[in-house]
């Protein structure tokens, strides 16, 4: 062992304990904390380092048993025992029985039998002949109605004591400081190992490792005593020991410049919140109005309303999460159900020939997960103004595989604009920009796809530079059966975007699962300066 370098590399935590005791002494995280006046938790510390310098090693485990004051026993101390309770009562209203002694004081008949027959053996209380509750005590013995001396005295200040210690904070009463009377009393009910919600204390057994020091130890105490180390040196010099020159003649604590400082970690948003906060600022800075609405949703809302026969193979159990209780909402908002009960079964007012088959009102009135976005898009256009931009973030949830671009909950950002002069040309300027500047995609392209609220409809797939093409979302110009149907006549360009994939290109990540992480290293790591949209 290097003893000058141990010596520069004690605290003076360890430095105290060290040139406190001997070769003989033994010692436990109780002792030197109580020896030194250490706060809670220091001699545990202290302990702990010198064992890992090679300085103390264990000799022993010791079984012992504490005491920790439980919420009832906070209760007593503050409110007064059952037993001081009930004095205090009598003093004032003498002659009451036990059940109205409980009453009185809403405690339970149990608490209070049992409080009076402690009472009665210590020859403070009695009961007459029609079972009265009075003082046994001639009055002068007795000081505000409360016993001056004796056996009764005597309990009563012992079980208070015992709960002004434990209500101390953080204190916990070892059994092998208390006196014999209060061991007694902890042993007969004043404290419990099981059901300690109704005593006053908690009883616990706990091992106590017992230490000496090391011959190492002991060189080190040698060095400590001829460098003249007291471990009472200054640590930190504060502005008021220069003021009042308090520092003069004092000893400094030496310091080792070559460890490494402590690691800070400043708060901070998680990465993937403030992208989507990003999305919303940029989108409300160019006109959108934000939407909203409840995670479950109906068949009518989710499916109906935009133009999906009841029929599609979206509809099946393996697709959509339905709910159990209740399964059904109690009715649906008119005109729209006629509407898009009309449109679906022969076109209705729409143009259309719809989709020829008798619409289902109790199925459409089905209570369900909601599976994609557009649902709100669908549900703001009743009434939305005309021209109008309208946008949600919308958590979805789908039935589908878990891994690196699918969940089966997910985030999509869904918007619509409705306006005369709206047109494809508009939609494709809403995609580039989410798969340019939010998603920050290099390559990009535009697949015709299918959907039945659209026509024309497109996907949109941008090019990750690990996982390859993958699809954003579909859009397309919402069909009339869709739009008249819910009281609008001019065209509305809508889609649905995968945003949980927007930020996998845009926070540099190949897995949507990290998006989620619990692990905070991850989190901390993630790099939020290709974030920016």
């Amino acid at each position: 062992m290097d003893i000058q370098n141990t010596v520069k590399n004690l605290h003076p935590l360890e430095i105290r304990i060290l040139l406190r005791y001997g070769m003989e002494d033994e010692l436990s995280i109780e002792r030197v904390e109580k020896d030194l006046g250490f706060k809670s938790g220091n001699g545990n510390q202290a302990l702990s380092w010198l064992s890992g310098k090679g300085l103390v090693k264990e000799i022993r485990r010791e079984l012992k048993r504490f005491f920790e004051i439980t919420d009832l026993g906070r209760d007593w101390k503050e409110r007064g025992t059952v037993e001081e309770r009930i004095i205090e009562l009598i003093r004032v209203k003498s002659g009451l029985r036990l059940p109205e002694i409980a009453a009185t004081l809403k405690l339970d008949n149990k608490d209070v039998g049992s409080a009076f027959g402690t009472l009665s053996r210590l020859g403070l209380l009695s009961m007459d002949a029609e079972k009265r509750v009075q003082t046994a005590l001639p009055p002068g013995m007795l000081e505000n109605g409360r016993p001056a001396t004796g056996p009764a005295a005597e309990y009563l200040a012992l079980v208070r004591g015992l709960l002004d210690r434990g209500a101390v904070e953080g204190a916990v009463l070892s059994h092998d400081d208390l006196g014999k009377e209060e061991q007694d009393l902890m042993a007969t009910g004043l404290a419990r190992k099981r059901g300690a919600a109704a005593a006053a204390f908690r009883e616990a057994d706990r091992e106590t490792v017992i230490v000496g020091l090391t011959a190492d130890g002991d060189a080190v105490i040698a060095a400590l005593k001829s460098a003249g180390i007291t471990g009472e040196e200054i640590g930190t010099l504060s502005p008021e020991m220069l003021e009042s020159g308090a520092w003069k003649g004092k000893n400094f604590r030496s310091y080792n410049v070559q460890v490494p400082p402590a690691r800070l970690i400043p708060g901070r948003s998680n990465p993937y919140v403030k992208f989507l906060e990003d999305v919303k600022d940029k989108l409300c800075s160019l006109g959108f109005e934000e939407f909203d609405g409840p995670l479950v949703e109906t068949e009518f809302w989710n499916s109906d309303a935009l133009f999906m026969p009841q029929f599609h193979s979206a509809r099946d159990i393996h697709d959509v999460y339905h709910i159990a209780e209740p399964d059904q909402a109690g009715t649906i908002e008119e005109p729209w159900l006629d509407n898009v009960a009309a449109a679906h079964e022969n076109g209705g007012k729409t143009g259309s020939r719809g989709w020829n088959y008798n619409f289902d009102r109790d199925f459409t009135r089905r209570l369900i997960l909601r599976s994609q976005g557009t649902v709100l898009s669908a549900k703001t256009l009743p009434r939305a103004r005309i021209p109008g931009k309208y946008f949600g973030i919308v958590r979805c949830f789908r039935y589908d595989q878990v891994n690196a671009t699918h969940g089966t909950d997910f985030y999509q950002t869904e918007g619509i604009v409705l306006g005369e002069d709206v047109n494809l040309r508009t939609l494709l300027g809403m995609l580039e920009m989410f798969a340019l500047e939010v998603a920050g995609a290099r390559e990009v392209r535009y697949v015709p796809g299918y959907f039945p609220f659209t026509e024309p409809s497109i996907e949109v797939h941008i090019r990750h530079p690990v996982l390859g093409w993958f699809e954003l979302g579909g859009s397309g110009i919402f069909r009339p059966e869709v739009t008249a149907s819910l009281g609008v006549r001019v065209p509305v360009a809508a889609w649905g975007l995968g945003i949980d994939r927007m930020a996998l290109m845009a926070l540099g990540l190949n897995d949507l699962r990290e998006l989620f992480s619990y692990n905070i290293e991850n989190v901390r790591l993630r790099r939020t300066s290709e974030a920016a949209v």
